[in-house]
C-alpha cells in the first residue's frame, strides 16, 4: 500500500446562486487527499494518514475517500473542526484563503503517529502539512520512524504564506528531503529551497546531493523533467487539452508517477536508486496523462483507470 500522509480539507468553491450572487459550495480536497483519491481511482492500493474531524465536513471527506477506494484505517479522528479553503478562481487558476486554526488536521502531534505501518510499502508526503505546526513536526516524526525501510516521495509544494518560522521550516524540510527517494518540485519551489543566482541546471545536482535518487521538476505548460543521480535526465511535454481549471493538477501528476512505478514493481528504495531513464520517462508520461484529464474538468476530479 502507498500511504499518503498530509492534509484533507474542504475547498469552498464559488458558485452562482439562484439570485445571481456567488455562494460557496463545499468540495472535498487538499493536496495529499487529492493524490490519495487519484491513486485509488487508478486501482492502486492506497491509504490516507491524516486528521479528520467528526463534523459534517469530516464525514464528507471520509465518504469521498471510500468512494475512490482509499483506505481510512490510518485516519486520526477528533472533534476539532475541518480545515476550510475558500477558493478564488481567475482565468482557471486558483488562489486560496484558509481557515485552519485548531483544526483536526493541523493539531496532529508526533505522538499521534503510528508505531507500526503493516502492509505499507511507500510513503507520500507534502503540501501545507509540512509547513503548519504542530502537524508538520508530526509528519516529520512519521518519516523519521518509518522512512528508512519504505520508498518515500516528497512534494513540498511550498507556500511561503504558511511559513511562520522560516529557519524551523527549512531545517525540517531539509531533513525530510535527505530521507526521500523522489523529490518533486516546481521551478519556483526549487528556487525557494536553493536560493541564489544559480540556474535550474546548477541547482538540480545540489538537490540530488542532499539525498534523493530522483528529482522531478514541473514547469507548468512546459512539461516536466526528471533527473537521476547518474546525471541523466528525461523530459515529457504536457498533453494539450482545453483547460477548465488547474485545481489538483500537480496532485494528480504525482499520483500518475507513483502508480506507474508501483505497477512496474519499482516503488522501493533499491529499484529507485537504480531506475533506468526510460522507466522514469514512463512514470512522467502517466503523470502528464492523468493531470491532463484533471485540468480538462472543473475542480480536483482525477480520472478513473477506465477513463485512460
Amino acid at each position: 500500500m502507498i500511504l499518503c500522509c498530509g492534509e484533507a480539507l474542504i475547498d469552498m468553491i464559488p458558485t452562482p446562486t439562484v439570485s445571481g450572487e456567488h455562494g460557496f459550495v463545499p468540495h472535498s480536497g487538499g493536496a495529499i487527499f487529492n493524490t490519495a483519491v487519484a491513486l485509488g481511482r487508478l486501482d492502486v492500493q492506497t491509504g490516507l494518514l491524516t486528521g479528520l474531524s467528526t463534523d459534517m465536513f469530516g464525514e464528507q471527506l471520509t465518504a469521498a475517500l471510500q468512494i475512490s477506494h482509499v483506505s481510512t484505517s490510518h485516519v486520526i479522528r477528533s472533534d476539532r473542526p475541518t480545515t476550510l479553503a475558500f477558493v478564488q478562481l481567475q482565468d482557471g487558476h486558483a488562489s486560496y484563503n484558509f481557515v485552519d486554526e485548531n483544526s483536526a488536521g493541523r493539531m496532529l502531534q508526533p505522538e499521534d503517529m503510528p508505531d507500526q505501518l503493516q502492509g505499507v510499502s511507500a510513503l507520500y508526503l507534502g503540501g501545507i502539512s509540512l509547513a503548519c505546526e504542530p502537524c508538520a513536526d508530526a509528519y516529520a516524526a512519521l518519516l523519521d520512524r518509518h522512512g528508512s525501510t519504505r520508498a518515500v516521495m516528497l512534494d513540498p509544494n511550498i507556500r511561503p504564506g504558511f511559513i511562520q518560522d522560516q529557519t524551523r521550516y527549512r531545517t525540517r524540510l531539509n531533513r525530510m528531503i535527505a530521507q526521500a527517494d523522489i523529490v518533486k518540485v516546481s521551478d519556483e519551489d526549487l528556487d525557494w529551497i536553493i536560493p541564489g543566482p544559480e540556474n535550474l541546471g546548477e541547482k538540480i545536482p545540489l538537490l540530488l546531493q542532499a539525498g534523493p535518487a530522483i528529482v522531478i521538476v514541473t514547469k507548468g505548460s512546459e512539461g516536466a523533467t526528471g533527473y537521476l543521480a547518474d546525471g541523466s535526465e528525461v523530459s515529457v511535454p504536457v498533453q494539450k487539452v482545453e483547460v477548465v481549471d488547474t485545481v489538483g493538477a500537480g496532485d494528480t501528476f504525482n499520483a500518475g508517477v507513483l502508480a506507474q512505478l508501483e505497477r512496474a514493481g519499482q516503488l522501493n528504495k533499491p529499484a529507485l536508486r537504480d531506475l533506468p531513464a526510460d522507466d522514469l520517462r514512463a512514470a512522467l508520461e502517466l503523470g502528464a496523462k492523468v493531470a491532463a484529464i484533471t485540468v480538462s474538468r472543473a475542480g480536483a476530479n482525477p480520472p478513473w483507470a477506465h477513463e485512460l
